[in-house]
């Protein structure tokens, strides 16, 4: 069976930490990072989320949850692999990734192919299998005035997990 997940995250940009993306690291205008128990990177969190819905999973801060010492600053390079473990341990195969991130700034483009590289690695995916896009909010709420990032994101898995549906 395919199924199909959802994933969505935001973080606010702060002061003092450095922005990474989709496990890369990338220069903010204003110096700015994003705030968070982890690494604080959105997009991986979007896809482990969406990972996690497609294989019928609970969220991501069930498995990694912010009141746990031990993934204080953990890279969310680290979060997509266990999350891959997972799923294969259910015999779930990982089919593809779907991304958008949305920022005013800084641009995107630039560090496209990195982060599509550092996912793919993460997940064990043909780079080919990770789409990945940015846009910006066109300057409306808090993410136009460029107060944090967030993003989105679609997985495909295939599981071999049969449901049975009761019979009256």
């Amino acid at each position: 069976m395919t199924r199909t997940g959802i994933g969505y995250d935001v973080h606010p940009l702060v002061e003092g930490r450095p922005l990474i993306l989709g496990g890369v690291t990338i220069p903010h205008p204003d110096g700015k990072g994003l705030a968070g128990h982890s690494d604080a990177d959105v997009l991986s969190h979007a896809i482990a989320d969406a990972i996690l819905g497609a294989a019928g999973k609970r969220d991501i801060g069930y498995y990694f949850p912010n009141t746990d010492a031990s993934l204080k600053n953990i890279s969310s390079l680290r979060i997509l692999e266990k999350v891959r473990e997972l799923i294969a341990a259910d015999q779930g195969k990982l089919i593809n990734i779907d991304a958008t991130l949305i920022a005013e700034e800084p641009k995107i483009a630039p560090f496209i192919e990195s982060m599509r590289t550092s996912i793919a690695t993460a997940l064990q995916l043909d780079p080919s299998c990770v789409g990945l896009k940015a846009t910006t909010n066109e300057g409306l709420g808090f993410l136009g005035r460029g107060e944090g990032i967030a993003a989105m994101a679609t997985a495909g898995v295939e599981t071999s997990v049969v449901e049975t549906q009761q019979r009256s």
